[in-house]
Formats: structure tokens, C-alpha cells, sequence
């Protein structure tokens, strides 16, 4: 297994907040701002979407996939246990958001994208859904559009990295279920500034490479597929 380090200078050093494989999203090693925007701090952030060993999103590809929506629950990542990236103080979190059907047919795509406003007059609750920020030697890092009633921390609370904080789910401003990561200098998402992120111990299948690279710390590249290695005890 090959390595290339690729960690921006003053990154803040996570680990990667579930085990499986996930497929890489926004990643800001492609671009910054990673989604386009530095609106509600996200400059920096990250996504990730469960597959399976196949590295689909989904087992079921049929005529809702090309025409309409899709129930969540036929996604692979909805449901899994998402973990704190880093051990720190539990400063937000927020609740009750719906995990909505998700899309990936463009008849679909089309009417969601209209409602895109009205989820940014909400604020972050309207865009990151159900979420919980962590805050670690003055790092924010926030997970988002966990599932619904998932939620398995309060405010105030001292996690450990590698603790539940709750499940991957469909709210906020989300097409399928997937987790979002951003880290900021505060907890006021829509005020702080964003900052950079890199990941450590991970195992990286890049397109068109046979073989996968392992990366002691680094930031996993745009459509790969990722897996923490083996936490140490």
C-alpha cells in the first residue's frame, strides 16, 4: 500500500467518524469551498456516504432510482453508527429533524433544488438537520444530517473519540444519507470561520487504482472510498 500525505498545513487532525467504507463527497482536497460556498461555514467541510463491500450506495437500483424518490432505509449507510472524530466536550446538538426520502433521479433533483432557499432562512438546523458539535482545543467539529431520535449525547456531555454520538440518517439539506463533517473556530456556525481538517489512520481506494493506499494522516481524495484502519485500544 502506497502513501502520499496530503494534509494542509494547520489542519485539525481527526479520526474518521464511523467504520466501514465510505465513499468521499466535497472533498476540499478537489476544491475549496469544497461545496461551493463558504456560507455557514462549510469552506472546509467533508462528506462521506456509507457503501457496501461493492461500494454501492444502495443494493436496489430500479424504476424509483430513474423516476422518483427513494425510501432512506434502502440506503447502506442509513442507520450506521456514527462516532466522534475526537474526544472533547459535546457544545450543540439538536434534534427532531425529519430524515426525508432521498434522490437520485434528476426528476427528482429538480424540485429539490427550488427548496434549497427556504431550507437557508431556517439557518443550520434548516441545512445540517440533526447535529452534534464537539469542541476540542478550540476546534468546533461538527457532524451532520444524523438520523432522527438517534442522538445518544447532550450538551455538556465528555466524549471520547470513538463514541456513539448517534446514526448516519437523511435530514437537512441532504439528497441520501450521508454524514458531513466541518470544523470551525465557533460554535455559531453562520459567524465562525471554517477550518481545515485531515484525517489519520485510514485505508483509500482511488478511482482507477487497483490497489488501495494507506495514509497515516491526510485528506481522502474526491470519489474515493475510505476505511479507518483498526483503532488502536
Amino acid at each position: 500500500m502506497g502513501e502520499t500525505p496530503t494534509a494542509p498545513a494547520g489542519a485539525v487532525v481527526l479520526g474518521l467518524p464511523f467504520e466501514g467504507r465510505w465513499l468521499v463527497q466535497n472533498s476540499p482536497a478537489r476544491r475549496v469551498p469544497s461545496h461551493g460556498t463558504d456560507l455557514m461555514g462549510v469552506r472546509y467541510a467533508i462528506d462521506f456516504v456509507g457503501v457496501d463491500d461493492r461500494h454501492r450506495t444502495a443494493p436496489v437500483h430500479d424504476w424509483r432510482t430513474a423516476l422518483v424518490t427513494e425510501p432512506p432505509e434502502r440506503f447502506v449507510a442509513f442507520g450506521r453508527p456514527v462516532l466522534a472524530p475526537v474526544g472533547g466536550v459535546v457544545v450543540r446538538v439538536h434534534d427532531g429533524e425529519p430524515d426525508h426520502e432521498a434522490r437520485r433521479s434528476p426528476l427528482a433533483l429538480v424540485p429539490y433544488a427550488l427548496t434549497q432557499g427556504a431550507r437557508l432562512r431556517r439557518g443550520p438546523a434548516g441545512l445540517a438537520g440533526n447535529f452534534v458539535t464537539v469542541v476540542a482545543d478550540g476546534a468546533y467539529v461538527t457532524l451532520a444530517h444524523l438520523q432522527r431520535g438517534s442522538l445518544q449525547v447532550g450538551v455538556g456531555d465528555t466524549v471520547v473519540a470513538g463514541q456513539a454520538l448517534g446514526r448516519c440518517g437523511n435530514s437537512g439539506n441532504s439528497t441520501q444519507p450521508h454524514v458531513h463533517v466541518q470544523v470551525n473556530d465557533g460554535v455559531e456556525v453562520a459567524a465562525a470561520r471554517a477550518l481545515p481538517l485531515a484525517f489519520r489512520g485510514y485505508v483509500e481506494w482511488r478511482r482507477g487504482e487497483a490497489a488501495p493506499r494507506q495514509h497515516r494522516v491526510g485528506v481522502p481524495g474526491e470519489g474515493a472510498v475510505v476505511e479507518p484502519l483498526p483503532r488502536r485500544p
